[in-house]
């Protein structure tokens, strides 16, 4: 399938994106809008439907940000729909207990039965923050460990090496955030088991929680060597410190049951967010009953949140859990045919191109990092050629198809894309590496 759109234009887009810098640091409300990695003007997005996003001249992309993961089943999807409307028509928001939050609760917990108990919140950031507060409660302590390129959100101890957008614009961590908390987090290099060690023998009782995710994919994607989760958790349970397994990304995408259930990992606590809300604004943190029955009112531990359990936000989750738990037979083998094509194919166009390029994939998740080395860390993922990627992206985004704009952000597909978006976007591909080659 070629793309419907001939001859593309971005006289809107620049428009609005003019009147946005009035209002707006950067003309954006989130630091990679504004493709300043990749370069080039970002086009404003106006509708999308299935695998397309639509910008407001008119252009069709296909898409494979996803609105950064949440969009397995595509954009728009009929019984999603349905839902928020059917919620909306009741009210947007009413500040106390509905018994959808229970119904998608239930889904969440058939699917991850590390999560005993639960909390909803809006965010992946409040799900990781309160997460973090929590741990600290159970065990005394105030250090904690995280990895390098690793997102968990932007609250102040957490922005330490952080990856996504903080390694989008080559900065450490965020100014702001005063030495003292900074000083608390202990960011060590991810896959490697002997650095944890050190750090726990260099700080005897005194770290309360390992967090990261399962499988990078604010560096790039970048899977967990073998036995590494293992070996974290093995650490955690001897030095009595909580293992917190951040799937915002990798919940229901990399399987039913996210990492958690392809790694065979039963950690303390798990936070979720995106496709729990099928696109919504919504986190989750949950795990074992001993640690969530210190939350307030049970517990000494405060969180709340007016939006929490939004009843818009659960009936968009209800409606997209449910559907991959009764079609998870079809679902994932279908994501992972897709992915594998998609990947693979772009692969080779590079390879007859002789552009250097590693792809790092799980599931329906991936990066092509433009370096001609394995990519198992945030260092190795530092030493890709950033210019030939955007160089790549802004031709690939001419040609109709709409990349995360950074090389260090990983890339996702959903149920919607097929054989035609795979074909278009490997032809895509094939000129856009021409490009890169040619310098």
């Amino acid at each position: 399938m070629s793309s419907p759109i001939a001859t593309r234009t971005h006289t809107r887009s620049q428009a609005l994106q003019q009147r946005a810098e009035r209002f707006f640091p950067g003309g954006v409300n989130s630091p990679v809008r504004a493709f300043k990695a990749v370069g080039g003007a970002p086009p404003f997005v106006e509708r999308a439907e299935g695998a397309y996003v639509f910008d407001a001249d008119g252009n069709r992309y296909i898409d494979y940000v996803g609105s950064w993961g949440p969009m397995i089943l595509g954009h728009a999807f009929p019984p999603v729909v349905e839902a928020i409307e059917r919620a909306a028509r009741n009210s947007a928001s009413f500040g106390a207990s509905t018994a959808a939050e229970a119904d998608l609760a239930e889904r969440i917990v058939a699917c991850y039965p590390a999560i005993e108990k639960m909390r909803f919140v809006s965010s992946g950031t409040e799900a990781t923050m309160s997460a973090i507060r929590l741990a600290r409660a159970a065990t005394g302590r105030k250090i904690i460990v995280k990895f390098e390129g690793c997102y968990h959100g932007h609250a102040d101890g957490l922005l330490v090496k952080a990856g996504s957008g903080v390694a989008t614009f080559g900065i450490p961590g965020s100014a702001g955030v005063p030495e003292e908390i900074a000083a608390l987090t202990l960011a060590l290099p991810y896959n490697d088991l002997a650095v944890v060690e050190e750090a726990f023998a260099a700080h005897p009782g005194q770290i309360a929680a390992i967090i990261l995710e399962p499988v990078v994919g604010n560096a790039g994607c970048i899977a967990p060597a073998a036995g590494y989760l293992a070996g974290l958790r093995a650490i955690t349970q001897r030095e009595d410190a909580l293992l917190i397994v951040d799937e915002v990304m990798t919940g229901f995408r990399v399987a039913l049951g996210g990492a958690c259930q392809l790694y065979s990992l039963d950690p303390d606590l798990v936070t979720l967010g995106k496709i729990v809300g099928g696109g919504l604004p919504v986190g989750v943190f949950g795990g074992k009953l001993r640690f969530m029955n210190l939350l307030a009112p049970l517990g000494p531990v405060y969180q709340a949140g007016t939006l929490s359990g939004n009843p818009l936000a659960m009936a968009a989750g209800i409606a997209t859990v449910g559907y991959l738990q009764e079609h998870a037979g079809q679902v994932y083998p279908k994501l992972e045919a897709t992915a594998r094509a998609l990947a693979d194919g772009v692969a080779a166009e590079a390879a007859k191109a002789g552009v250097p390029l590693t792809t790092n994939r799980v599931g329906a998740m991936w990066t092509w990092f433009f370096t001609p080395g394995p990519v198992s860390d945030y260092a190795q993922a530092a030493l890709s050629d950033t210019a030939a990627f955007g160089c790549f992206h802004r031709a690939m985004l001419e040609a109709g198809v709409w990349l995360p704009p950074s090389q260090f952000e990983a890339a996702f597909l959903g149920t919607a894309h097929g054989e035609d978006e795979v074909v278009e976007t490997i032809q895509a591909a094939r000129a856009a590496f021409q490009a890169v080659a040619a310098g």
